[in-house]
């Protein structure tokens, strides 16, 4: 910031996310009604092709929320209740919980039980085969939703208990109008987009420290246009108040500072990477042991 002051500007809302995440909610409303009387077979199809993507692009745009991106620092509670209403196509509530363990992510990155983006010991002990480690990146929405409650359980608050509600009552509704093919496809969507599916490359991509050292990488390439531009990595830590469709600028204006990082390609080859190399596990991250006071939201 010293050297680059106008960064400083970018640190404002993005109000066009409002819309884009009004008109995804949409999207997948008009996809529940349209899945209701196909074959199973191809409301598979579609849950994976379509459901699949628009649910892991949601969990990013809640990522953005969280940030407090959609309305500004000003009106927090604005982007609570935003994100329960993202959360709605998704099936299960997240949102706010997310919120609360994504900034112990970023004020304590790597922190030893605080921290719950870092894989549990039994993680990193027993997927450690090629087939292991495949059948962990299928199963990583489950991990993730029961990492917390093993690494760092938290009282639960009354917002959770409103995100928990509004869903229960979202999900009857599609129960009761359209049957229980939306439901299978709404849930079927948010599993397989966060499980084996090729945007599920940034979970690894982001802090596996495939060259030691590095403990943090980005990613520049075209499915930033569906994940909000997580992919800029690198500079979202450095400025996790700026919102994603401002990164790019970021990287432009501080360029001597990213250009020369490490960086990924393919989320693709990531997931090939990390199932096929034997020198990479969920135990590849940075661990760190705190040290005076910890503040967790």
């Amino acid at each position: 910031l010293a050297k680059h002051p106008e960064i400083k500007a970018l640190m404002k809302p993005d109000y066009n996310l409002i819309w884009v995440v009004v008109l995804m909610v949409l999207a997948q409303l008009s996809a529940f009604y349209l899945v209701k009387d196909l074959d199973w077979k191809w409301v598979v199809f579609w849950a994976y092709v379509f459901g699949s993507c628009i649910s892991h692009s949601m969990t990013l745009a809640i990522h953005e929320i969280s940030h407090n991106s959609a309305f500004g620092n000003s009106k927090a509670m604005w982007n609570r209740w935003f994100g329960i209403f993202a959360n709605l196509p998704l099936g299960l509530p997240y949102s706010i919980s997310f919120k609360r363990y994504h900034m112990d992510h970023h004020r304590y990155l790597g922190g030893d039980g605080i921290d719950v983006d870092i894989p549990t010991n039994f993680e990193g002990w027993f997927f450690c085969t090629p087939f292991r480690k495949f059948i962990w990146i299928v199963l990583q929405p489950f991990f993730y939703a029961i990492r917390p409650l093993c690494i760092n359980p938290k009282p639960i608050t009354r917002l959770e208990v409103i995100n928990l509600l509004a869903q229960l009552v979202f999900d009857v509704v599609i129960y009761y109008l359209w049957g229980v093919k939306s439901i299978f496809y709404m849930l079927a969507g948010s599993v397989l987009g966060l499980g084996l599916h090729p945007i599920s490359g940034h979970f690894i991509a982001e802090h596996y420290m495939f060259l030691k050292g590095h403990e943090t990488y980005s990613y520049y390439g075209p499915l930033n246009l569906l994940t909000f531009n997580v992919g800029y990595h690198n500079e979202h830590h450095d400025f996790p108040n700026i919102p994603g469709k401002s990164l790019p600028l970021v990287k432009k204006i501080a360029a001597e500072y990213y250009d020369n990082l490490p960086q990924y390609n393919s989320w693709i080859k990531v997931l090939y990477d990390f199932v096929m190399d034997d020198t990479i596990s969920p135990y590849s991250r940075m661990k760190r042991q705190l040290k005076g006071e910890v503040k967790q939201d």
